[in-house]
This record gives structure tokens, C-alpha cells and sequence, in this order.
């Protein structure tokens, strides 16, 4: 019989038809087709046998029983032994900050700083004064504590716990930051007189001709967060200049400045727009007066335009200048947790 050769193997494929073919079956593939009918058949009597399919088949005669699926059993964990197992100390501190005294006790200051009537320095003057009472009866104490039922009066008036109210606006230049302007000048809480029935404050202060983020809230401990440096909370400004700055001169800003009152850097510095030299986006947690204007006034610039535009995470996206919005639920619990 004559021999065969077969072509080129293919790629990645190994050649058995590359050898010479003689046409007769040698031992070893007799073997292996042998073990291929042996296996073949041990698979078709393992089918066919329903005592062996059983031991490896699922119980389908009779139901599983219905397990439910409890987060918490009776005998487990409640909530808030997790809640101090997983989380930290501070963080626990916090959240119990954020849910408000646990039993309803309280210091009247505090309560009275709630109703929106004054703050809590000037509510300790009145509780001396005397002209606070509790369920009745003058208090005269300064660090009296009450539970939230209780009636508190001032000057006769009965106080009422205040709901805490949160928002943004983007504040419009020639308005000043305070409540009561002596001068009659524009301030900022003619912008949002019809925002609530709440008295807010505004969180920190921004120049009369400053434009930007300005938070306004009634929640004191919030306002100290926000406003008190130890906090760091970041402040980007968009500034632009009277002439162009080198990057020589940013340079020495992030490295920091001795100006008057003391040294001071900034956490962040660039241009704002790399094809025009005049405007600078500077990021600074200080809270001190006209601090922005008086890093470039030291440099020799007058700042033209000052625009604030991140304060503490909040933005003002989509707020038309003079407009304001309500922050959402969950801008609050940022603003209170990190």
C-alpha cells in the first residue's frame, strides 16, 4: 500500500497527519480507542442506573424549608452595638451630634439659640438678667438644662424650637454681609428675605464687591465648622487682576507671604486660564479679612474681580447671580461629617 503524506500543519495546531500513514492501526491507537468505548459505556450505565444518578442528584422530591432572611435575629446585634463595633469614635460622635441630645436634655442657651431668638452668648446675658423662665419659674443659672417639652419663656414670650434651615446663594456684587446695614447700604438677607420663616445667618463674610458661594443657616454648631480654621475647609477663588502675573510670583504665594498680621500660603495656586495671565484660581482655608485681596495687593496687583466658587464642597452650579437654592440632604451631612 502506498505511503501518504498529508500538507502543512495548522497554526497552533499540532500535525498527527504530518507522519506517514500506513493504512493499518497500530497497538497504542487500539488502546486508546479502546479506554474511549470503555469510558463511554461507564457514562451510559451511570445514566441508565438511577441508584448511582441519585446520590449525586438534588432532593427534588421534597422541598427545601423557607429560610428567611433576617438582617438582624432575635439573639443578634442590634444596629447600634454595629454601629460602635465598625465605626469610630469620632464618627459616633458625630452621628450623635446629627440626631440631637439622646434623652431631650439640653442647656437653655442652646435652646433658646434654636428658637432663632439671639445667639447663645447674648441668651447667657439674658438668663442672668432674669428675664428667662422655665415651666414657670425665673431662671437665673447660666448652664441650666432643659428637655425639649419644656416651656421656655422670654420676656414673656413662649420660644419655640426652631427647624434648621440650609441654603446657598450666589451672592451679586455691591451687597454687604451682614444682617442690618447703619449706612442703608444693600445687604445680603434682602436677597433672601422670602426664603423661610427661620432666622439665618450667614456663614462667614464675603467683601461688598466679592461675588459667589455664601452658605446662610441657623445652625450654630454648623457655623462654627465652617467658619473657624482648625476645621479646614476648603475656599477656591477665581480672581482676576489688574495686569498680568508671572508664575515666578505664584510661586512665592504657595510657598507663603508675611503680610501684617502674620504669615500666610495658600493651599493652591494656578492660572485660571493658561492663555490669559490675568486671572488666578487660588484655593485657602484662612478666614481672615480680605485676605485674598491682600495677598496680591502685597504682590503689587489690584484685584479687579473676585469671585468665590467652592466653599466646603458646595458649588454654585446653576444658581443665577442674586438667586439661591435649599441644600439637599445630603450636602447637610456632608457639610456636618467631613
Amino acid at each position: 500500500m502506498e505511503e501518504k503524506t498529508y500538507g502543512k500543519p495548522r497554526r497552533g495546531k499540532t500535525n498527527y497527519r504530518s507522519k506517514k500513514y500506513s493504512g493499518s492501526k497500530t497497538e497504542e491507537s487500539k488502546s486508546g480507542l479502546k479506554k474511549d468505548s470503555k469510558s463511554i459505556e461507564e457514562r451510559k450505565d451511570f445514566s441508565e442506573n438511577p441508584e448511582k444518578k441519585k446520590r449525586f442528584s438534588k432532593q427534588s422530591d421534597q422541598k427545601r424549608p423557607f429560610k428567611s432572611k433576617k438582617r438582624f435575629n432575635e439573639n443578634g446585634p442590634d444596629k447600634e452595638s454595629l454601629r460602635k463595633r465598625h465605626y469610630s469614635k469620632k464618627k459616633q460622635l458625630e452621628h450623635a451630634r446629627m440626631m440631637g441630645p439622646k434623652d431631650g436634655i439640653l442647656r437653655l442657651n442652646k435652646f433658646i439659640a434654636n428658637s432663632g431668638e439671639c445667639s447663645r452668648r447674648e441668651a447667657d446675658s439674658r438668663i442672668a438678667e432674669g428675664r428667662v423662665t422655665v415651666n414657670g419659674e425665673v431662671v437665673t443659672e447660666v448652664g441650666t438644662k432643659v428637655n425639649l417639652k419644656d416651656k421656655v419663656c422670654m420676656d414673656g414670650v413662649l420660644l419655640q424650637p426652631e427647624s434648621k434651615v440650609y441654603l446657598v446663594l450666589n451672592k451679586p456684587k455691591d451687597f454687604v454681609t451682614t444682617l442690618d446695614d447703619p449706612m442703608g447700604r444693600k445687604t445680603v438677607i434682602d436677597l433672601i428675605k422670602n426664603a423661610c420663616n427661620e432666622r439665618v445667618y450667614p456663614v462667614g463674610r464675603l467683601d461688598r464687591m466679592t461675588t459667589g458661594v455664601l452658605l446662610f443657616t441657623n445652625d450654630g454648631d454648623l457655623t462654627k465648622r465652617l467658619t473657624h480654621p482648625s476645621y479646614n475647609k476648603k475656599k477656591i477663588y477665581h480672581v482676576f487682576l489688574d495686569r498680568e502675573i508671572s508664575q515666578e510670583e505664584l510661586d512665592m504665594v504657595d510657598k507663603g507671604l508675611e503680610l501684617e498680621d502674620g504669615f500666610i500660603k495658600s493651599d493652591a495656586i494656578s492660572f485660571a486660564d493658561p492663555k490669559d495671565k490675568k486671572q488666578v484660581g487660588i484655593e485657602i482655608h484662612s478666614g481672615k479679612n480680605r485676605i485674598v485681596r491682600r495677598i496680591f495687593e502685597h504682590l503689587g496687583y489690584t484685584v479687579e474681580k473676585l469671585d468665590r466658587v467652592f466653599f466646603a464642597g458646595i458649588t454654585k452650579k446653576n444658581i443665577p447671580r442674586g438667586k439661591w437654592r435649599f441644600l439637599t440632604a445630603e450636602e447637610v451631612r456632608m457639610l456636618k461629617l467631613f
